[in-house]
């Protein structure tokens, strides 16, 4: 999906320093709590310029008190679009095929998910 760098509109690709000023820490004291030697690491996050690994997304939930899709707004945004675009493309290929039927619903699913909702739609694609 390419760095966060690639977002284009809509949120940043994260909301990692909003969430720390929110709790009043320093980079140090939250890297402290993801094990990192100094906040270093963790201000390349907060600037876009490194993409933590999932465990460290996961400390970062639990650290902020805020689910990762919203921390990462962004990354999530541009996820969500790009996924998107190919359950799509992979709908009209599944459609060609017969015994494609049971995955086809599923990838329409997938292709119809609501923005930021986490919901599902289930109506006929175009």
């Amino acid at each position: 999906m390419g760095s966060s760098r690639s977002h284009r509109r809509g949120a940043l690709p994260n909301y990692l320093r909003a969430q720390r000023k929110r709790l009043g820490l320093s980079q140090d004291e939250v890297a402290f709590l993801l094990g990192c030697r100094d906040g270093g690491k963790l201000s390349r996050y907060e600037r876009f310029q490194r993409t933590p690994n999932l465990e460290t997304v996961a400390a970062l939930e639990l650290i902020f008190g805020v689910p990762a899709q919203e921390l990462f707004a962004g990354v999530y945004e541009e996820a969500e679009r790009i996924v998107s675009r190919r359950a799509r493309m992979l709908a009209r290929r599944l459609a060609c095929r017969a015994e494609a039927r049971r995955k086809l619903a599923q990838v329409k699913t997938i292709a119809r998910h609501r923005k930021g909702t986490g919901e599902y739609r289930y109506e006929a694609l175009q």
